[in-house]
């Protein structure tokens, strides 16, 4: 149960896809402009990971080796599809503001790089642990990438005005260098805790 745990816990901190791995950082730069975005591929990418995760280490057993990669594909294209309908049937403005970068999530790093380092060698119960907790790291990271550029640039969180008509917006925190600039922040403030910690 320990290792369980540990496995959960990796992707949320010590694991990070994006504040530690670097990973994943494509639909981050271009839809964390808004808080609601951030989410809303957090949550999507979340679905494809612990899903394709249970899969692909379900049937580890029964697919050669050789041939593993476009299984993979095969199994994260299906769960982009599922997320892909529901998102354009359920949240129509979410999924036109998303684009193109939800049918990307089949080549995002993250879910093809776990499902080859972690679920083609792990059991279920770890794999869905491992996808459980690099799936939440992602989704919290985003978001608040989100809201912080939001805020900056724009004053509002969520679309709500939480900063009155004496805020100066940085417009460049709503644009891909206002992204980068947001995450060196982060990983420069968490270093900074680790060393305190340490």
């Amino acid at each position: 149960m320990n290792g369980i745990w540990k496995d959960f816990t990796n992707g949320i901190i010590r694991e990070n896809p994006v504040l530690r791995l670097m990973i994943g950082l494509c639909p981050l730069l271009a839809v964390s402009n808004t808080a609601i975005n951030g989410f809303g591929m957090g949550v999507a990418t979340f679905f494809v990971l612990v899903f394709s995760n249970i899969v692909v280490s379900m049937i580890r057993k029964f697919v050669p080796n050789q041939v593993r990669i476009p299984v993979f594909i095969i199994i994260i294209s299906t769960f982009v599809t599922i997320t892909d309908l529901v998102m354009a049937a359920f949240a129509p403005e979410l999924h036109r503001n998303l684009g193109v970068f939800v049918p990307l999530i089949v080549v995002n790093c993250i879910i093809l790089g776990r499902a080859e380092a972690f679920a083609y060698r792990k059991p279920v119960l770890n794999s869905l642990a491992d996808g459980l907790g690099m799936g939440l790291g992602f989704t919290l990271i985003i978001t608040l990438i989100g809201v912080i550029r939001e805020l900056l640039g724009s004053g509002q969180i969520f679309g709500w005005t939480v900063l009155g008509a004496w805020f100066e917006p940085a417009i460049v925190m709503i644009l891909p260098p206002g992204a980068f600039l947001t995450i060196g922040f982060l990983m420069g403030l968490l270093n900074k805790l680790e060393k305190k910690s340490a």
